[in-house]
């Protein structure tokens, strides 16, 4: 069942990150930060969080309004536990995020992702729900890792 995120999910949330093991010890800090300032009552944010739960959180999405824009969101965060992935619930996820931003009139959805040989399924993924590679931006992140830019457009532009 796809829903949104509540505090009591944050714990499952970071054990989740770190089981895909695409998250260093630093990441994972700083994606604590982040879940704590969702509950910190500042209810001026439009970002959101989805998490998918099967008698546990197997997935789950963060997504935020890039500034300065018009309707275009950035999906900062999917992941989906690595025992569960192939079975579509990565997709169905995805499709959530879509649907919550149409609903709220968005237009554009960028999603980044590193240039690495460990993120080549994960940018398979994108382009297999409909994202197109606009760009990369070599070693982005440090050197030797770059940093891949997708878009989807959600409506008609």
């Amino acid at each position: 069942m796809i829903r949104s995120i509540t505090p009591h999910d944050v714990r499952a949330v970071l054990a989740l990150a770190e089981a895909t093991g695409l998250f260093d010890a630093n990441d994972l800090k700083m994606l604590g930060t982040l879940l704590a300032n969702t509950f910190d009552g500042d209810k001026a944010s439009e970002a959101f969080w989805l998490t998918d739960d099967d008698r546990g959180l197997v997935g789950v999405a963060y997504c935020e309004p890039e500034r300065m824009t018009d309707q275009t969101w950035n999906l900062q965060l999917i992941a989906i536990h690595p025992n569960r992935q192939g079975q579509g619930r990565g997709t169905a996820l995805l499709h959530q995020v879509e649907k919550t931003l149409v609903d709220r009139g968005g237009r554009m959805l960028v999603v980044e992702t590193a240039g690495t040989p460990e993120f080549d399924r994960t940018r398979q993924f994108y382009r297999k729900c409909g994202y197109e590679e606009e760009g990369r931006i070599r070693d982005f992140y440090t050197t030797g890792y770059d940093k891949v830019a997708f878009r989807k457009l959600l409506q008609p532009a």
